[in-house]
């Protein structure tokens, strides 16, 4: 069975929603402490978002400097999955596996609610189980989600296919209407929406977040 592990950080509230995710699609979830450097022989990894810690400074760049994050580093760099959300998303940028950074939303206000997005590539190891332009809906809740980076890199980006998500209505002002990136590997990947919210008939509208995990699940079992 493979392992998946979801790091917790000070003030952390999504981090058991992303373990629930990953045990209902059929994976060991272990969750992972950001004071501790190692990761416990996982497959995969996941930052999960709901959690504050530093963001007095800005979003993910105290968090980036916890001992985990350099061990982090080196397994995504080696080719292991992770898996940035929101937050996460933020720390991926500022511990530059991903490019770009955000900012505050356009108009200032917290976003929550239910978004559609398009899945433009699935060359990656957590979108492989979805369909290339197959429009999804997952929960979306973040103050600070505008991603921006420089012409020069937005141009990378969209010549290398490396936007894997894009919004359909764009809440908070991104960049080409950018809700997820990957790194030129495919291993990383980086969404602001919350796709953990989207594992349930019960709380959630649809259980697309379900393809996610599914889709790391399917890439390991290959490469096994």
């Amino acid at each position: 069975m493979a392992r998946i592990g979801v790091v917790t950080f000070p003030g952390s509230l999504d981090d058991h929603d992303a373990l629930r995710a990953v045990r209902l699609t059929g994976a060991e979830a272990v969750p992972l402490w950001h004071g501790s450097d190692s990761v416990q022989g996982v497959d995969a990894i996941i930052l999960p978002g709901g959690f504050s810690y530093g963001d007095y400074l800005r979003c993910g760049a105290i968090a980036r400097f916890s001992p985990v994050m350099d061990t982090i580093i080196d397994a995504a760099n080696a080719g292991m999955p992770v898996l940035g959300i929101c937050n996460g998303f933020q720390l991926l940028c500022e511990a530059h596996l991903l490019e770009g950074a955000m900012i505050r939303n356009v108009g200032q206000h917290f976003i929550c609610r239910d978004e559609r997005l398009r899945v433009e590539t699935i060359d990656t190891t957590w979108t492989c189980a979805f369909e290339k332009g197959q429009e999804i809906t997952i929960a979306l809740k973040n103050g600070e989600g505008n991603y921006q980076a420089s012409p020069e890199t937005l141009r990378k980006l969209e010549d290398n296919d490396q936007v894997v998500f894009r919004y359909l209505d764009n809440p908070n002002g991104s960049a080409n209407d950018i809700a997820g990136i990957t790194n030129e590997r495919g291993n990383v990947v980086g969404l602001m929406p919350h796709p953990e919210h989207n594992v349930e008939e019960l709380t959630s509208p649809t259980l697309d977040g379900r393809l996610f995990f599914e889709s790391v699940l399917q890439f390991l079992s290959a490469r096994v």
